[in-house]
């Protein structure tokens, strides 16, 4: 199990970067090996302005579905379009190609809510008993 030391993560397994002035969104490696193989990705339309917690998206596997839930508010400046051919990106590089959306943040601050790779790491581990 992979847990990117450059992201924060939220409980709903959704990570969050900043890049320049957006905010790159996508599943942690530990949610996409609890999917199994990526089918579809739902995505947002570009320009809607969602808050903190809203659902985004769905990602569904062979064995599930899953709401998407935005780690902060603010403009969907781009969605990642690979994935509508390709959504195994989400399973083959969740912190790479398979990122979802970019967010442009309307309050970068809500980041520091969530939690850094090793107090997430001990959360999912304590998912596993």
């Amino acid at each position: 199990m992979t847990f990117d030391e450059s992201v924060k993560y939220q409980e709903s397994h959704e990570w969050a970067r900043v890049d320049g002035d957006l905010v790159v969104v996508g599943i942690s490696d530990y949610a996409q090996d609890e999917l199994g193989d990526v089918v579809f990705v739902e995505l947002p339309e570009v320009g809607s302005t969602l808050k903190k917690g809203d659902a985004f998206g769905v990602v569904e596997s062979v064995k599930a579905a899953s709401d998407l839930y935005l780690p902060v508010g603010g403009e969907i400046a781009e969605v990642n379009e690979a994935l509508k051919d390709t959504p195994e990106k989400v399973n083959e590089a969740p912190f790479g190609d398979g990122w979802i959306i970019k967010v442009k943040a309307a309050d970068t601050g809500e980041l520091d809510a969530l939690m850094d790779a090793a107090a997430y790491k001990t959360f999912t581990e304590g998912l596993e008993d």
